[in-house]
């Protein structure tokens, strides 16, 4: 196991981060599927595709939530976990898990008994109308029965990777999408389950997935094992944990709150027809950013172990090349996506109207991607070196304090399409804040007072 470790410190950059991030990619890329997938055969529903489609679309800001404080546990407990890996003190780390599964456990409970509560006026807020409403419930309904597995598979994943074992948090991932993309026809079309089927293929998918990551974890083939002792709330290490995972906590949640100001907006300049194009933009931009994530995914630990040992020479290769490759890659899939709008649109839906309409407003929506791989790579570095409030002003920034404002008042002045527009204009302004914040910074982070301060 310890053999595992070492090689983060002592491994040939190219070799590692190839050997590191491609199970992570394929991991992510998998994930992403649960999602996609159910969207794909959603939206080709006979007679119903397009309301099914727009239906499921506005649940998003509450999986997103859901999602997101797993991301509190894991991206905030992961990289601390291999922090002190690379420090030498395996029993602080497993002190990390253990109190990242309490906290995840108390998620669970605490996100069922809201949304359960409030699911319905919720739904109506972010963007579901009469006539897709239906659908929304049906979906939200079964899919919060499985929060414990949603909690458990992705919070917990970032743990295995946290020790070098890429390959093992893959097949987690493999299990369950696996898993999700044969239950999907047969619960929505060979049942006759429709929405309500998708959302049953997906809870059984992530509970096989969390059964395997759990196992994993339990076993002796961990490195960090989770320990019943471990478990009991320490809240010097919990205030360490949420302080580090509160910035990719609250990317992923202003993702919920800019798609119910988004979803919001389309419903009431556009409806529902625009609230559907907005469901297949953002999904194709989860297919393209999640091979960008899981490389990230995948860097993060070597950065932070070698952070942790003091190896800054090695750290500064290593960011360099991850902030190259999220740029050039996410150019590159925007340019894909600008040129070819209505073969994307295509994949999740029949409906010529809609795809017209994405055809249109898809080069729009996307063009501040051109750049923002920059954000992409830059925010995950911080987080690798522990630098918590820094990565959380650039997630506030872009998202709070730009896109959201701007999705708000854009309209006013351009109708619909002002909507449209907040998307890249916030996308440019913020990778360039990340850019200009990471080179004045970045040399007073590498050093030993820093790395001193990490606890």
């Amino acid at each position: 196991m310890q053999d595992k470790e070492q090689r983060m410190a002592t491994e040939k950059i190219g070799k590692l981060m190839l050997g590191m991030a491609v199970p992570s990619i394929v991991a992510q890329i998998i994930n992403i599927l649960y999602s996609i997938v159910d969207r794909i055969y959603i939206g080709h529903i006979e007679g119903v595709g397009m309301e099914a489609l727009t239906g499921v679309g506005v649940t998003f800001p509450i999986v997103t939530l859901v999602s997101a404080f797993s991301a509190f546990v894991g991206a905030g407990g992961a990289p601390l976990a291999a922090i002190w890996l690379g420090k030498g003190d395996r029993k602080r780390a497993e002190k990390i898990l253990g109190n990242g599964v309490t906290m995840l456990l108390f998620f669970t409970v605490a996100l069922m008994i809201f949304f359960y509560l409030f699911q319905r006026p919720l739904l109506y807020v972010f963007g579901a109308s009469d006539a897709t409403i239906g659908y929304a419930v049906d979906y939200m309904t079964i899919y919060l029965m499985g929060t414990i597995f949603v909690e458990l598979a992705l919070g917990l994943n970032a743990f295995i990777i946290s020790q070098g074992r890429s390959r093992t948090a893959m097949i987690a991932v493999l299990i369950g999408a696996a898993a999700n993309i044969i239950l999907d026809p047969i619960f929505i079309f060979v049942l006759h389950m429709g929405v309500k089927g998708a959302a049953r293929a997906t809870v059984i998918s992530q509970a096989l997935s969390a059964l395997w990551t759990v196992g994993f974890l339990i076993s002796k083939k961990s490195s960090l094992t989770i320990k019943r002792e471990a478990m009991k709330p320490d809240f010097s290490v919990i205030g360490s944990v949420m302080a580090l995972g509160i910035s990719p906590f609250i990317m992923r949640a202003t993702e919920s709150l800019i798609s119910i100001v988004l979803n919001s907006g389309l419903q009431r300049y556009g409806g529902d027809l625009y609230v559907g194009s907005l469901t297949i933009m953002q999904s194709v931009m989860q297919m393209y950013a999640a091979p960008l994530g899981g490389f990230t995914q995948g860097v993060q630990p070597i950065i932070s172990y070698n952070f942790g040992a003091g190896n800054f020479e090695r750290v500064k290769k290593l960011y360099r090349v991850m902030i190259c490759v999220c740029f050039l890659f996410a150019a590159g899939a925007t340019i894909l996506v600008i040129l070819y709008p209505a073969f994307f649109a295509g994949l999740f839906t029949n409906d010529v109207r809609l795809i017209h309409l994405v055809e249109e407003m898809m080069p729009i929506f996307m063009c501040g991607m051109l750049v923002f791989g920059i954000q992409q790579g830059i925010q995950p570095a911080f987080l690798a070196l522990g630098q918590a409030r820094i990565s959380l002003f650039i997630a506030v920034f872009r998202k709070v304090i730009l896109l959201i404002p701007l999705a708000l008042i854009l309209p006013l002045r351009f109708g619909v399409m002002g909507i449209y527009y907040a998307e890249p204009v916030s996308d440019i302004l913020s990778a360039t804040t990340a850019a200009v914040l990471f080179l004045t910074h970045i040399k007073k982070i590498l050093s030993k007072e820093a790395l001193q301060k990490i606890v």
